[in-house]
């Protein structure tokens, strides 16, 4: 079982610069990639912060560029997303409970993906609700693999400027995972950053976004850097669970 993982798009007016960067022409460059080497895969997931400031623009111009890409893909929404705006471009990406979060069974297991956003805040939570959702479908999985997309981190990766912004409810994340035991990985973005390891005995994974980066930094203040973007290429067996981190761009576009 082949996935993809691109986050973290943080997409704005087509033609406008993020960071000096353009977040569509990378975004275009990822899809065409994707296309031209991974046509094959089961699926693409775009684990949030589709948009940077949550506009309508933004995702309507998302939605037209997933129209060429080739495998299938399903959405994720981040901090920098709008969840009610989002939905006017994307109305059946919500659950019965309004929130942008669905499951996939597939040949090795069950895809989950998590909405850990709670508008207006740029930590991620989990309501009720959603830990409920988690758990029915685990539940329903009857034993076969899962595996996690989450768009906050429920594991500190060290870098204090962004662990304070994690997903903070991770304690009854766990809880629940750790109910079913058949949790193999859980994969994050929100970081902008490569990063590999384990929570409490559970695989994790976060990836470069497709346009700027954090800056690999332990101490003092935030830092924004110019590596080079990249996506997931996420191999599943049924011993095995392998993340290749792909730099998509070859220095042809800023």
């Amino acid at each position: 079982m082949k996935l993809i993982q691109v986050t973290d798009l943080h997409l704005v007016n087509p033609g406008e610069m993020l960071v000096g960067l353009d977040p569509l022409a990378r975004l275009d460059a990822c899809i065409a990639d994707i296309n031209h080497n991974h046509a094959d895969a089961d699926l693409v997931v775009f684990s949030g912060d589709l948009s940077d400031r949550g506009e309508a623009i933004a995702y309507e111009t998302l939605k037209r560029r997933l129209a060429t890409l080739v495998p299938p893909h399903r959405l994720m929404i981040g901090n920098h997303d709008d969840r009610a705006v989002f939905l006017e471009t994307f109305p059946k990406a919500a659950d019965e409970n309004g929130f942008i979060q669905t499951h996939l069974d597939m040949p090795h297991g069950r895809v989950l993906l998590l909405d850990t956003v709670e508008q207006g805040q740029v930590e991620g939570r989990l309501c009720a609700t959603r830990l409920e959702w988690l758990d029915e479908r685990l539940g329903e999985a009857e034993g076969r693999p899962a595996y996690v997309f989450t768009h906050h981190p429920p594991f500190d990766i060290h870098m204090p400027t962004l662990d304070v912004l994690k997903l903070m409810d991770h304690a009854a994340l766990y809880d629940v995972l750790t109910s079913h035991g058949t949790v193999r990985h859980i994969f994050s973005g929100h970081v902008h950053r490569p990063v590999g390891g384990s929570w409490r005995g559970i695989p994790v994974s976060t990836v470069r976004g497709t346009n700027h980066q954090s800056a690999l930094v332990f101490s003092g203040d935030y830092r924004t850097s110019m590596e080079p973007p990249a996506y997931a290429v996420i191999i599943v067996s049924e011993d095995s669970v392998v993340v290749h981190h792909h730099d998509f761009l070859q220095g042809a576009i800023a």
